[in-house]
């Protein structure tokens, strides 16, 4: 075989193990490579990357995963000044991320710490401030609060389906676009140059979160939900099927860590029923869905796919009480993974908590119309203001489809400075799926062009 096919099929394993930072199986790798290689093949590559010092393996026998691996002395992602800006980060959060700076090889490792979950005393410890809660309180409020639970979920959900299901794959490394999502959510149709593995994940957020707005009344934190959930969120993702809704049976490592968790599953099975018996106590929603997002991903009671689920059950108390719903948006990946590292090594929670209540207020204001006059103006919209109304004019004007349109956002976006590329075309794709009768003319659209653009865009 010719060198350039070998270094073609490196390159889309190493792809593939971006989109797993707890590490992946080789079944899982060769589920999700656009080619079957075939196992024997994948062998002889992962040797190739082993020897290159490319990936790094953990586990033995059927619980071998694979890493991929950090260069020599590579620190962890760094966050971008503009990102810093973006979500402040308290002194505490600060002083976390310069702990994680120092390479995982040169860090102390850590196993799974039982104090941290069982010292947690329900509605009396708390991760949240008082003036934490009061803040969420105030900017998740819908109007909804006497009505039906899941009323307002509903009323959102497909808006909500949509971004849940990018923003949590994107964390995951998922490459899809916010178009490429709306496509597969609202027509089934996956895009050319993304993997199976990639489609399947974005469809498995879908029907995890209509089961959590569908199922309000009847789910919680409770064996039947979580095991649920992540039997949706790992459909057809794992080398074992039986896997998906089944607790742990073995021992795992996480990528670029120094933290070893629970290997024992009877330890496991304890844990977990713990960790879900504190979580049901705890009255304040908030309070709630944060301690989920802390504890479920540091105890790793499943094979893989851990933060998707505590990502979507952190949603159960706000459909639950008609609050609105945690949808990561504009989440920062780079500033998520160090937010759980630390309280995978060092059982801190404070960067994290700033992520959550960024995030949280971040994704409140994308579906309270009503409250959108609260904060400044989005920096970034200011900025590319001319070029994002030309864009979309554009698009709506030449009545381009979706698929195209992406593509024209795409080629308009490499105009830009490599810094600001991902953001404008988020920024561009959500303005167009935000667009309908009441709001196009600030683009300087036509109601013909509208019309026509809309009938194009649904037909595709």
């Amino acid at each position: 075989m010719d060198k350039e096919t070998v270094k073609k099929e490196l390159d889309a394993i190493k792809t593939v193990l971006q989109h797993h930072q707890e590490g992946a199986s080789i079944e899982t790798i060769n589920q999700a490579l656009a080619n079957d290689l075939g196992l024997r093949t994948l062998q002889r590559r992962l040797a190739v990357l082993l020897e290159n010092k490319d990936i790094t393996v953990t586990g033995q026998k059927r619980s071998t995963r694979y890493h991929l691996a950090m260069v020599e002395n590579q620190q962890p992602a760094k966050v971008s000044a503009e990102t810093e800006d973006i979500v402040p980060l308290s002194a505490e959060g600060q002083e976390i991320r310069k702990l994680l700076s120092v390479d995982y090889r040169r860090r102390m490792p850590v196993g799974y710490n039982g104090d941290f979950l069982e010292s947690y005393r329900p509605n009396q410890d708390s991760y949240l401030s008082a003036q934490d809660k009061r803040k969420l309180a105030e900017i998740g409020r819908t109007g909804n609060t006497e009505q039906a639970a899941g009323t307002y979920a509903k009323q959102i959900l497909q808006r909500l389906l949509i971004d849940l299901a990018w923003n949590s794959s994107r964390l995951e490394g998922n490459t899809y676009s916010l178009l490429d999502t709306q496509r597969l959510i609202s027509q089934g149709e996956t895009a050319d140059d993304k993997t199976a593995a990639e489609a399947q994940m974005i469809l498995n957020h879908k029907d995890a979160i209509e089961f959590i707005v569908e199922a309000v009344n009847e789910i919680g934190f409770n064996r039947y939900s979580l095991m649920n959930l992540h039997g949706m969120l790992s459909n057809n993702l794992l080398p074992d099927p039986a896997a998906s809704g089944r607790l742990r049976t073995f021992g795992v490592g996480i990528g670029n860590s120094v933290f070893t968790p629970l290997a024992i599953p009877q330890q496991i099975e304890i844990m977990f029923d713990m960790m879900l018996a504190k979580t049901s106590q705890i009255e304040d929603p908030f309070e709630q869905a944060f301690f989920i997002m802390v504890q479920l991903p540091y105890l790793q009671p499943f094979d893989d796919v851990n933060k998707r689920v505590s990502r979507l059950a952190a949603n159960i108390p706000f459909a639950k009480h008609n609050l609105s719903p945690l949808a990561f948006v504009d989440v920062p990946d780079e500033l998520y993974i160090q937010g759980m590292l630390a309280v995978y090594e060092l059982n801190r929670i404070e960067l994290l908590k700033d992520v959550f209540m960024w995030a949280y207020e971040r994704s409140a204001l994308r579906y309270a119309a009503l409250r959108q006059s609260l904060g400044e103006p989005d920096q970034f919209r200011l900025k590319y203001r001319e070029q994002i109304r030309t864009m979309i004019a554009g698009i709506v004007s030449g009545a381009l489809p979706p698929q195209q349109a992406a593509a024209e956002i795409k080629n308009n976006a490499a105009d830009l400075p490599e810094t600001d590329r991902n953001k404008f075309i988020e920024t561009v794709e959500t303005e167009l799926l935000s667009l309908h009768d009441g709001n196009f003319a600030r683009y300087r659209i036509k109601p013909s062009e509208f019309a026509a653009w809309k009938t194009a865009w649904n037909r595709s």
